[in-house]
């Protein structure tokens, strides 16, 4: 539920675009890691627990890694 605000104004950006913006907007600590974690929910569509799984996360910090991404995107689009 809470993609979907960013998934509908996403919907006008093609993969590259949503993968621009989030290389451009996220940074920080783990940075890097987080790019991943938001390019495989946001473009490949992977759920929360095999993103947990493939970054060693429990589902929780992957929840909010995604949250904090998105409302980052959010502000910038």
């Amino acid at each position: 539920m809470r993609d979907t605000i960013i998934l509908e104004k996403l919907d006008t950006y093609d993969s590259a675009a949503i993968a621009e913006l989030i290389d451009k907007h996220i940074t920080g600590r783990n940075a890097e890691r987080n790019r991943k974690i938001l390019k495989r929910r946001l473009i490949d569509g992977v759920c929360y627990n095999p993103l947990s799984e493939e970054f060693d996360l429990s589902v929780r910090q992957t929840q909010n890694i995604i949250y904090k991404g998105m409302v980052r995107l959010l502000s910038v689009i």
